[in-house]
This record gives C-alpha cells, sequence and structure tokens, in this order.
C-alpha cells in the first residue's frame, strides 16, 4: 500500500466498517446517545466529509504548526514585550486563557464521543483527528497561559477557572456541558462542530488574532492562528451531519441549530464583545464587536442553513437587535461586578473611547451615556465604594449571565424589563424572550443553578461578601478591579456632578 498513491488506497480505509453478528445494533448505538432519532440507521452510510485526510499527513503538518508556534514563544520568552503591552488587552488574554483552555478539553471529549458512537466509519475516523485537534489545543491554550503566571498571578486562572464556583463559569459550563458532553451524537455534531467552530470560533480567533497582533501580542496571536487552523477540518462533520438531518428530520435540526446559535450569541457577547470594543486599545481595534459579527457570523449562518432549506430561526430579529445592546450591557455588569473577576475589567469610556462607541453604536450615549456619567462622577469624587455593588446579579436561568438588556419603549425610554416565567410553582427570570423559550422547551434537561439560586438555597455559607467570594474561589491576589482609573476620568473632571450618587449595582 505505501507504493500506491493516497488517492488510490485511502477510501478503503477511511470508511470502515462491518454488520454486527453477536449484538444487535441497539445496544452498541442506543438511540438516547447516539441520536438517530427518526433517521433511518441505513441513511448515515450517506455521511461523508469534504475534507479528507490520513494519519501520516495528520501528523507532519501538526508538526509543522507546533514547531512554529513554540518557535515564536521561545523567540519572545526572552524579551520584555508581554511587559509592554496595554492591561485592557492583558484583560482580554487572561478571559480567553481561563473561559477557553479547559474549553478545549470538553471538547477532547466530544469529539471521543463522536469517534465511539458516530453512525458512520468515515465519520468516527474524523473523530478521532478532532480529538486529536482538541487535545492539542487544550494543552497549547495551557501552558501558553500557565507560563503566564509568574508575571501576574490572574493567569492561574487558565487551568482553574472550570475547578471553581464563579458566576461566570458556572454559566460557561451551563454552555458548555448542554452541547458537548450531555447531548446526543447527532444534537454534538449540530452545536460543536457546526454552529459553535464553523461560526463563533472564528469571531474569537480570527478575529482577536488581527486585534492581538495590533496590540502587538504577537505570542498569543500565533498561539489562536494555529488552533483556528485545526477548526476547518474536524467542523465538518456539523455539515456532513446536517445534510442527512435536513433530508429526515429537518424539524429537529432547526430547533438544534437555532438554540445552539442563540446560547453561543450569550456567551460570546459577554467575553469577546468587551473584549474587542472595550478592551482592546483604541488605536489598535480594527472593527467593532458588531462589525466581526456581521461579517464572521450572520453572513456565514444565514447562507449555511438557508442553503440545507432551514429558515432563519424564530429569534432572529431580538438577536439582530442584540448586536447594539447586550455586550455593552455585559461589559457594564462585568465592571460593575469586577472583585468577582479574575481579570482587570477595563471601562473603557475615555471622552475618546465613547466618540468611537457612538459612532458604531448610534444608540450607545442615549442607553449608557448617563449611567457611566453617575460612575465617573462617583469616581472623581473619590467615592469608588459607590460604584461597587450592593446586592447579588440577577442572573438568567437559561444562559446564567445578568439579565441587564434594556429594550426601548414606544415612548423612547429604555428600561431593563423583566423576562420572567411561573413554573411549579416557582418564578424564574430570564434575560431574554429567547432564553425564556429555550428553557421552556427543553426544561426537563435544565437542572443547573445559578450563583443566586445557590445563595438563596443556602449553599454558600456564610451568606456574605466574604462567603460568597470564597465559595467562588476569589482570593486577594487575583480579584478584579479597573486597572486605571485616572485613564478614562481625567476627561470629565471639573464638569458639574449628575447629581446621582450611587447606581446600586444595575447595569
Amino acid at each position: 500500500m505505501t507504493l500506491l498513491k493516497r488517492e488510490e488506497w485511502q477510501h478503503f480505509v477511511r470508511d470502515v466498517d462491518w454488520t454486527l453478528s453477536y449484538v444487535d445494533d441497539e445496544a452498541v448505538y442506543p438511540d438516547w446517545l447516539a441520536g438517530t432519532g427518526k433517521v433511518p440507521r441505513d441513511a448515515w452510510l450517506k455521511w461523508e466529509e469534504g475534507y479528507k485526510v490520513s494519519y501520516p499527513e495528520y501528523v507532519y503538518t501538526q508538526r509543522e504548526k507546533e514547531s512554529a508556534t513554540y518557535a515564536v514563544k521561545n523567540a519572545l520568552q526572552r524579551t520584555p514585550t508581554f511587559d509592554h503591552l496595554d492591561e485592557g488587552w492583558k484583560s482580554a488574554t487572561k478571559m480567553h486563557f481561563g473561559g477557553v483552555a479547559q474549553v478545549e478539553y470538553t471538547a477532547m471529549l466530544a469529539e471521543l464521543k463522536m469517534a465511539r458512537f458516530g453512525l458512520n466509519g468515515a465519520w468516527r475516523n474524523m473523530a478521532v483527528y478532532g480529538q486529536l485537534d482538541e487535545l492539542r489545543h487544550q494543552n497549547l491554550t495551557t501552558f501558553f497561559g500557565h507560563a503566564l503566571v509568574e508575571k501576574d498571578p490572574q493567569f492561574d486562572w487558565t487551568q482553574k477557572t472550570y475547578s471553581t464556583n464563579d458566576w461566570v463559569p458556572i454559566a460557561l459550563r451551563t454552555l458548555f456541558d448542554g452541547f458537548m458532553t450531555t447531548s446526543n451524537t447527532v444534537d454534538c455534531a449540530l452545536m460543536l462542530p457546526l454552529t459553535f467552530e464553523t461560526g463563533f470560533t472564528n469571531l474569537q480567533f480570527v478575529a482577536l488574532s488581527a486585534d492581538a497582533l495590533e496590540a502587538g501580542d504577537v505570542n498569543f496571536a500565533s498561539m489562536i492562528s494555529s488552533i483556528q487552523t485545526d477548526e476547518a477540518r474536524h467542523s465538518q462533520q456539523g455539515v456532513a451531519t446536517l445534510e442527512i438531518l435536513v433530508e429526515h428530520d429537518p424539524a429537529r435540526a432547526q430547533w438544534v441549530i437555532d438554540k445552539g446559535f442563540w446560547a453561543n450569541a450569550r456567551a460570546f457577547a459577554a467575553l469577546t464583545g468587551p473584549a474587542m470594543d472595550y478592551y482592546t486599545p483604541l488605536e489598535h481595534r480594527k472593527q467593532s464587536y458588531r462589525e466581526f459579527m456581521e461579517e464572521w457570523i450572520v453572513d456565514q449562518f444565514i447562507r449555511t442553513i438557508e442553503d440545507y432549506g432551514l429558515k432563519k430561526p424564530w429569534f432572529w430579529d431580538e438577536f439582530m437587535r442584540s448586536l447594539d445592546i447586550w455586550h455593552h450591557s455585559l461589559h457594564m455588569g462585568l465592571w460593575t461586578w469586577r472583585p468577582t473577576l479574575w481579570w482587570k475589567p477595563k471601562a473603557g469610556v475615555s471622552a475618546e473611547e465613547r466618540d468611537w462607541l457612538h459612532e458604531k453604536y448610534p444608540n450607545w450615549e442615549t442607553v449608557y451615556g448617563d449611567k457611566w456619567d453617575v460612575i465617573i462622577d462617583n469616581i472623581n469624587a473619590n467615592n469608588v465604594e459607590a460604584t461597587l455593588p450592593e446586592t447579588l446579579p440577577w442572573l438568567c436561568s437559561t444562559c446564567h449571565l445578568p439579565a441587564c438588556n434594556p429594550t426601548q419603549g414606544r415612548d423612547g425610554s429604555w428600561r431593563v424589563r423583566d423576562t420572567s416565567l411561573s413554573y411549579n410553582g416557582q418564578t424564574l427570570h430570564f434575560c431574554s424572550m429567547g432564553c425564556r423559550q429555550i428553557w421552556w422547551k427543553d426544561r426537563d434537561n435544565v437542572n443547573h443553578q445559578t450563583l443566586v439560586d445557590r445563595f438563596l438555597a443556602g449553599h454558600i455559607q456564610p451568606m456574605t461578601v466574604p462567603g460568597l467570594l470564597d465559595y467562588m474561589g476569589i482570593t486577594p491576589e487575583v480579584m478584579g478591579d479597573d486597572p486605571d482609573y485616572e485613564a478614562w476620568t481625567r476627561d470629565y473632571v471639573g464638569r458639574e456632578a449628575s447629581g446621582l450618587i450611587t447606581i446600586g449595582g444595575a447595569a
């Protein structure tokens, strides 16, 4: 076989399968885990990936990537490059390392699930490469992040984030467990390789890579670019699965993709939106978060689902409006509850930065300007205590993120409205109609408690602020704070104060 060209022998080995004679197919591929559903078992014989690879080619390519990436790291390790990076940008990398490193390991488990329970030999073969990819990503991200602990203890959360009960990883565990570990194999392929990796990781990796180069963080840019080059290969598991599911059960395909897209959009609004529009230094911003979303997510997503005969999600209008709202509100919430974070959230609302925000988001001053004015006036009056939260955040029962999305009323006013639902004698609160609908349809599978639920149930003792911080794993050396108050408040020194004293923790 070694004398043959790859194209002459690969089709014999990439789709190896056999007919079981000593056990029922259902015993090997139980529907609750494999997820064939209404799709006839033999329909999966048509499953085929577009980009095929052999193991020798895979090893050679990955070795070249690893060598190039670590060569950059080793060269920069001997320079003071990191020390000169903007504190806001460093926070963007801390968010990424802590929020992503262990998720890559969870993605490996998802790929192993598809490697075992995928309903086609070629699918299982591709998933083996996928799990090798994800293991590489986890090792790469963890190693690069851990190497920075000696410079800043907050980078220790690269490894520890998902082992804590901080409210941010609780929200992220809810998201990633939902489509990586608790879903069946078919649904996993639609939510992980298709919705998440084909779409949203482009935003996190490609967009942030561009911003990293502009900010001078070549080390970070090299790392995430190396990771992104793997996504095109194993992400095709999603499209191949979608082709078959759409043919036999389009309603299921529509629902799984819709809820996966919504959940990812909420998480990325919290992690990527602030990093791009507030933490990245103004002179280094390539585009706004909205512009990146429209270019990398919206257009691509619509093209993909329409190519397969699916419709826009029922929440599409709400989602499009959210591009001007969600990440700004979440940024204000993150900044307000900064003592609960493992990074230093940069407010990013100097006069020049507000001009940029108003240019990119025409309603920004109307919705958020007066709230930030209250904060600025308190800081300039040496009353930083008034900017700290007085209560726990109001967390959504689906995405577990703060319910802080203002909407515009008929009278033109903007305010945060309660989207609630009564169920089994309990009143649940949601950040949006999208989260409310997803919770209702999947209610039998939703059992994650928010941090507030845990507090009210008495799981957090003592029921005090120190007790809460201890429960979340927040220690003084990693507790978040704004890296430079004066940088964004000096433009407003001497102006007449707004007259408001506190913001009460509200976003």
